[in-house]
Order: C-alpha cells, then structure tokens, then sequence
C-alpha cells in the first residue's frame, strides 16, 4: 500500500549538508523527512575526512618517532601494525557514527527512511512505496570517485577512497593516480607508514593552490620518498603477475610502473544517477546540479547543497550551504553563496591552507593595487623550537590594508587559516590583524607578525619621519 508523507522540508542525502539540513528543521520544529539509501554520514564520515585524518594521525606519530633522535631522543626499530592502524581508522569512524545515526535523528524528531529517493515529478520524491510531497525539496548527495577512461583499468583491482580504508594489509608500493588533496595526503601517509609510492599527476600537483606554496608540500614529500611526476598521464594499466602496471607518457617519454596497488584519485563525479532529474525539471551538467547564487536549482522548489551542486567540494562548505539553506527555505531570506570566505587544507605534512583569492586572481581583478606580504615559520621562535621551520605566510592585501586572501603553508596551516578566513569574512584589515596580541611563543604570531610587514615602508617615509621630529620639540 502506498504511503503519502507531506512535510514541509524532504532532504535527500544524510552527509554533512543533509544532516544539519534535517537537524535545523527539526530544531525548529518543523516536520522534515530525511532520505539515505547508504550509510548515515556519508563520504566525510564512512569514507573521507574522518578516515583520511585518522590515518595521517597514525601515520604522523610514525614520522614523529623517525625524527625523534633530534630531540635527544631514541626510539629504535619502527614497528608498524598495519591491522592495528586499520583498527585505528575504524575505531574512529565507529566514535563518531552515533552522532549521525537514525536513532539520533529519530529522536531529534526527523523522520529518516532508509531507500533510494528520486523524484517522480516536481512536486514529489518516491522511496519505494512512499510518497513524499513537500514544500521544499533539499538535494544533498554528495559525490563518488571519478575512474576515468584509461584503457584497461576496468581489468585490474582499483582502490578508491571508498575502499582503500578496508585494506587491513599494507601495500608494498601503492601507485596513486592523482596528484590533488586527496591523492598527497594519502601519498604521504602511507609512505610513512612503510609503503613505497608513485603519485601520477596529469598537470602539477595541487595544481589549485599556490604554485609557491604548493612546492613546499611537493618538495617534503619527495623528501620523505614519495615518487611524484607531474605532467605524466597514465596511458594503459594491466596486470602484471601479482601487481599492476600502469604505463605512463611524461616529460621523459613512456615507462611502466609496476605496483601491488592501484588508487585513483583523479577527481570526483556528482551523484546524479537514479535522482529523475528530468522528471523534476532540474536541469545538471556534468559538474553537477545546476543551481543560481541561493542555491536554487531550476525548480524552484528545489535546493542543490554540497558536492552535487557542482562547486567546491568540502565538508565544510556542504555545511555553509546547510545554513543558507535553512535562512532561505524557513524564514525567507535572500542568501547568497559567497566562495571568497571559504577556506581551504591540504592535510598533508606541511599543512597547506588557503582562503580568498590567489596571488594570481588578485593581480587579475586588481592590478597593480596589490600588495603580496609573506613571513616565514623560520622567524618564529616556537617553529624553531619543534624544529618545525618549513613554510610560511603569504598574504594578498590592497595598498590600503584591505586583505584579499592568504595562504600558509606549514605546520598547523588549517588551523592558523582561521582568523585570516574569519578577517575576510567579517570584513577586517590588516590592521585588525596586527591589534591582537598572540601568547608567547606560539606558531600564531605569524600572522600579526606578517600583518606587520604592510606598515614597514612608513617606517622610512619622510613626512612620518618629519611629524615625529616636530614632536620631539615639545619635550
């Protein structure tokens, strides 16, 4: 028998976005109906950011013993336990699964259906044999690993970041194609713990961020023995014995990689399949839904958020599009998607975080009114005492102090990010920047300490110079 729900807000898709989504509705105390026909938390939390992260922690306490012997320190043989660091992984995932569960939801009055959804028309969503016609439609499905189509690949095993945290063996030389965040992080990580790694990489790697920047994560992982070549395309793969050989075609010509294991990281796709789309009269292209700066696609009941809205692919910015969602659909406020406030890492070892505008975007958009300021981890005294003195800060300023992005690249970059994402969203300069007073020694003076840099040419200019002298005359 047919069932006919009618809630005011029906969510398709419990990852990060669908779950705060659903969680806001409810809180509101507004019936909301959320759809998942996976896992509860989706990729962030089953096969992404906390995963991921839980294995660069493992892997960053193996490092950490390597390098002991510079403190004064010996650690001896590494042991690594690779079952045990699988064990890790998991025993993450499963601390955090019940915040996301269908019992939480449930009890936070969310009526959650377990199923596939997809729309029968455009004012209604089936699963199975229940009906959901509600005000408003939210779509938040996320995105799946790209395999792109490189002949014989579909004739070998292929990891992807939905399988490679299964693997309770380490692999004896993993080849990763895939040069962006995900394929670096996972590049060095498991390099650390004992595996030798090839990263293929059609253009430069972390190619998004700051070339300048971005050659200081290169260059640590080739340090620590990660193979890496840029501008090479993988061109075959087959197996061979018990590996996989994967022909590549570089600046040095063809060769053969031969590894145990293979993993793609070269992109991800818009989970659009199975949704009917067309019967809704939402229009996609191949990067995703297409949606207007609300968040609106071309049914006007309809929401896009997240991955499959087709533009930067973050948790996090899956949870911004939630809250603008919520003040559009709830209270009718105009909202609109502003990316410039949206920060960006790379969890690699130098961490690598950006937000706002590049060097190069702020040169394109403002000319010769830009000002590139830049300190180093070398001059900060708490770097120096971890011996932690890679990298550094660059930020892109106006001549009058207004900041137009940042970009650091060292230790802790995700978190010393934050207040140069919260400077831009809230508007604040430079000399916002240089009023706090950061404790010492912490890694977070580089960021006053590079605001700094803006006032220094007033510290030779000749009319300063003159009001000071005039002023010394008074006593």
């Amino acid at each position: 028998m047919t069932e006919t729900l009618t809630p005011d807000i029906c969510v398709i898709g419990a990852g990060s976005g669908g779950l705060t989504v659903a969680a806001a509705t409810a809180g509101f105390g507004v019936p909301v109906v959320l759809i998942e026909k996976d896992r509860m938390g989706g990729d962030c939390l089953n096969t992404g950011c906390v995963p991921s992260k839980a294995l660069i922690a493992a892997a960053g306490h193996a490092q950490a013993a390597r390098a002991a012997s510079a403190f004064g320190i010996g650690c001896g043989d590494l042991d690594v336990d690779f079952s045990a660091v699988h064990a890790h992984v998991h025993d993450v995932i499963a601390g955090i699964a019940p915040h996301d569960s269908v019992e939480r939801f449930t009890g936070l009055g969310v009526h959650v259906i377990k199923g596939a959804g997809r729309f029968v028309d455009k004012n209604t969503v089936a699963v199975g044999d229940t009906l959901i016609k509600a005000r408003r439609f939210v779509v938040a499905t996320g995105s799946s690993a790209l395999i792109p189509p490189i002949p014989g690949i579909d004739t070998v095993p292929v990891l992807t970041n939905e399988t490679i945290f299964e693997l309770t063996t380490l692999p004896e030389h993993l080849v990763i194609l895939g040069g962006g965040p995900i394929g670096m992080e996972l590049a060095q990580a498991f390099r650390r713990l004992g595996s030798a790694v090839t990263v293929v990489e059609m253009a430069k790697p972390l190619a998004k961020d700051d070339p300048d920047m971005a050659s200081v994560v290169v260059d640590a992982l080739t340090r620590e023995g990660v193979m890496i070549l840029a501008e090479t395309r993988a061109t075959a793969v087959a197996r061979d014995g018990e590996g996989i050989a994967v022909t590549v075609e570089g600046p040095e010509g063809p060769r053969t990689i031969t590894g145990s294991h293979l993993l793609v990281a070269a992109g991800r796709k818009p989970n659009l399949d199975g949704l009917g789309l067309a019967e809704a009269g939402i229009a996609s292209e191949r990067s995703g839904i297409v949606v207007d700066k609300g968040l609106r696609t071309t049914n006007r009941r309809v929401y896009a958020i997240g991955d499959v809205a087709g533009g930067l692919q973050f948790t996090h910015v899956a949870g911004y599009h939630a809250g603008l969602v919520i003040r559009s659909a709830l209270f009718r406020l105009p909202v609109k998607e502003n990316r410039a406030i949206i920060p960006w890492v790379t969890y690699t070892d130098p961490e690598l975080a950006h937000v706002g505008l590049t060097e190069a975007d702020a040169r394109t958009r403002h000319g010769d009114a830009v000002r590139v300021l830049t300190w180093s981890f070398a001059d900060n005294d708490r770097a120096r005492a971890e011996r932690r003195t890679e990298g550094k800060v660059k930020v892109i300023a106006t001549k009058r102090g207004r900041i137009l992005g940042a970009d650091i690249v060292g230790v802790n970059a995700g978190e010393l990010i934050a207040p140069w994402a919260l400077a831009i969203s809230a508007g604040l300069g430079l000399k916002a920047m240089t009023g706090f007073i950061p404790a010492y020694p912490t890694l977070s003076e580089v960021s006053r300490r590079v605001a700094l840099t803006h006032y220094i040419p007033g510290l030779t200019n000749p009319f300063v110079r003159r009001i000071i002298a005039a002023l010394r005359l008074f006593g």
